[in-house]
């Protein structure tokens, strides 16, 4: 039964679900409109590693690209202030080499190539198909996994979670024009992993507790199993951002993305943990029943006189 430390949270359940609602619907709709910025990784490109014998000037190295017509490059330090990342979608396999003699010609000979590499536009649509088909392959295994081990509605409920972490992240990246490569796809691989430990972990209590408080509501059982979570949820959830803000501010350019990605899904992963995966059960109308496995159920029909 509830006790005066307990949290009521799904008292206010409605609420946050239509949040999470609303939230689903922008990131879809910023999906949908704006789509996701794609990296070099996914559309294929030129990428040209330069190193300067002092800190390099990024404002200048961008005019001299634009001047050249080439305004849409990127460019960002690259583990120091004197290693500098060029990167342009295109798919003429010399513009590295030829973007490199250009920087060259107009820096003098205080800058120094240290790699080009071009991608090519079937390279990016491979990397890009297999990406979408691992996180399929992700979501079944989970879904197949957390139905084993506990029963269909738990399942339901940690998928459509794990589902609504993953369109938020890839939302604030569409609504933002941030980079979307291969290491923000890691960091969404990472963060269904990290969402699904949140859940399972309340899920486990909530099933515990409902075998344990036989008289008591459902609504009462998942407060109780959350509040008896929380301390741990939170504690996990600090720990790790606190890792995550130091790789975002002292991790450089080239991490950011990476770490980004995980900042918002382990802060959406949390919120989806409380508010959508155990909504959901209630919405489901889980019950006691929804625990006793079929085969207990038939003998206990077979039992009776």
């Amino acid at each position: 039964m509830l006790t005066k430390n307990t949290i009521k949270f799904m008292s206010l359940r409605k609420f946050f679900f239509a949040v999470a609602v609303v939230l689903m619907i922008g990131s879809i709709a910023s999906l949908a409109i704006k789509q996701l910025n794609l990296g070099l990784d996914f559309t294929g490109g030129a990428l040209i590693e330069l190193n300067y014998a002092e800190p390099a000037d990024l404002e200048s190295i961008r005019g001299t690209l634009a001047d050249a017509g080439w305004d849409g490059a990127v460019v960002q330090n690259f583990g120091s202030s004197r290693d500098v990342l060029i990167r342009l979608a295109s798919e003429n396999p010399d513009l590295g080499a030829e973007i490199a003699r250009l920087i060259q010609t107009e820096e003098g000979g205080d800058v120094t190539i240290k790699r080009v590499e071009f991608i090519g536009p079937q390279v990016g649509e491979e990397l890009r198909d297999k990406g979408g088909l691992g996180m399929l392959l992700a979501m079944g295994g989970i879904l197949l996994y957390v139905s084993l081990r506990f029963q269909m509605k738990f399942a339901v409920s940690a998928i459509v979670a794990l589902v609504h972490d993953v369109i938020f992240t890839l939302g604030v990246f569409s609504f933002f024009g941030l980079s979307f490569d291969l290491t923000v796809l890691a960091a969404l691989l990472a963060v269904i992993g990290y969402s699904l430990n949140d859940t399972i972990v309340v899920f486990d209590r909530v099933r515990e507790n409902l075998r344990l408080m036989r008289k008591t509501e459902l609504e009462e059982v998942i407060d109780i199993a959350t509040t008896q979570t929380l301390a741990r949820t939170l504690a996990t959830s600090a720990s790790t951002l606190l890792v995550l803000f130091a790789l975002y501010f002292f991790g450089g350019e080239n991490i950011q993305g990476f770490a980004l990605a995980l900042i918002v899904g382990v802060g959406i992963g949390t919120y989806s943990s409380i508010y959508v995966s155990n909504g959901l059960l209630m919405t489901m109308n889980l019950t006691r029943e929804d625990l006793i496995p079929p085969q207990l159920e038939e003998a206990a029909v077979d039992d009776r006189p």
